[in-house]
């Protein structure tokens, strides 16, 4: 099946339940015995195994080929159960520096306490690599397309360099999603998600998702069970519901990204505009090879800097200014106020998130109305 037609049929039950077309909700708690003999297959919802839960862990793993997924409670319970699965004291972590602020948090202020190192590298440069792996490096952390700035890494390269080395790669595909690029058919071992972004799709429910081999999932799955981060039924039918018109709403999203892209980038008031589905960005080659689409995020600087920034926001009426991606609504907002504002502001001028730098998640709104507002909002 081709990736339209899993997104509607792949992991739904046969026979139907009672006929039912859409998938039900199972608000349900517990389930009686059937027999299972690990504690972790008793069907309990801390344990991630309801019916619908079930029917999401096959469709996602269908959507990104691999043997088995996972949802969990947010993006951060998949990543952090993930890694937590993966490492223990003593433990080395490669990672490119220019992560999303949550994954960088926990990187560098949670898993030191346990006793895990991490070393940001640049991972557009595999020269660089070897000199910072050691004996204890378990894993190798990348994003598919970076948030704020929209940098594609050197993909096969990571995978590669880990699978050499006995290193576990793990890569968060949120901004890419399995539309526009599906890790594993790369050489990834693990491929984790923020589905509250596009897999959802409407601004309405917090998850999380990871797929990958069998045995790496089933112990994310172990862990998971421990922390605790299970989603509830009724989120469940909604990110079910929602990845039904994932590749309709995402393919919209990079042609309108591309073409808002382009309509800013010869306007005299922006100073950059970082998007690699432009043949200026300096990982436009690597997008055009790997990705199906360049994505639905952009981000932006005005020549006025914050400032101008923040005029151009009371200005727009179609954008709402919020955090998040991935949503029917176009949002709007400076990453150095919201998803990056708990990093230090050295290390954000270090990755080039400067105060004025303006990020744009395209929604599905006309395309030629946002470029209205926007050149209404500019003047």
């Amino acid at each position: 099946m081709r990736v339209e037609t899993k997104l509607v049929h792949a992991g739904e039950p046969r026979p139907r339940h009672e006929r039912a077309v859409t998938m039900p909700i199972y608000q349900s708690s517990t389930f009686e015995y059937a027999g299972a003999t690990d504690y972790h297959d008793i069907q309990y919802i801390r344990l991630n195994n309801t019916p619908n839960h079930v029917a999401l862990h096959a469709k996602i793993a269908a959507l990104e080929g691999t043997e088995q997924a996972l949802v969990a409670a947010s993006g951060m319970a998949a990543i952090s159960s993930t890694l937590l699965s993966l490492l223990s004291a003593g433990d080395h972590v490669l990672a490119h520096d220019g992560l999303y602020g949550g994954t960088f948090d926990l990187l560098t202020q949670d898993l030191p306490r346990l006793g895990i190192t991490c070393t940001f590298v640049d991972a557009s440069r595999p020269e660089t690599w070897a000199a910072h792996a050691t004996p204890r490096t378990r894993v190798f952390y990348v994003e598919t397309i970076t948030n704020p700035l929209v940098q594609v890494v050197a993909l096969d390269e990571v995978a590669r360099f880990a699978r050499e080395r006995g290193i576990t790669s793990v890569i968060d595909n949120t901004v890419a999603t399995p539309i526009n690029y599906r890790p594993a058919e790369h050489g990834f071992d693990l491929v984790v998600h923020s589905a509250t972004k596009y897999l959802n799709g409407h601004n309405d429910i917090v998850a999380g998702a990871v797929a990958g081999r069998a045995e790496l999932v089933s112990a994310v799955k172990h862990k998971l069970d421990h922390l605790g981060g299970s989603l509830d039924p009724h989120a469940c039918f909604l990110l079910h519901r929602g990845l039904k018109t994932l590749a309709v709403r995402v393919r919209h999203q990079c042609q309108s990204a591309l073409e808002l892209a382009g309509y800013l980038a010869r306007h005299p008031q922006v100073a950059a505009v970082h998007y690699p589905g432009l043949e200026r960005h300096p990982h436009h080659a690597r997008a055009r090879q790997w990705f199906a689409g360049a994505g639905g995020l952009l981000s932006f600087e005005l020549t006025g800097g914050a400032a101008a920034a923040e005029q151009m926001f009371r200005r727009l009426t179609l954008p709402l200014v919020a955090p998040s991606l991935g949503g029917p609504e176009t949002l709007i907002t400076r990453p150095a106020t919201t998803s990056h504002a708990g990093l230090p502001a050295d290390i954000r001028r270090r990755q080039g998130i400067t105060d004025g730098l303006i990020r744009l998640s395209v929604g599905l709104e006309s395309t030629q109305d946002l470029i209205d507002d926007f050149a209404a909002a500019l003047g």
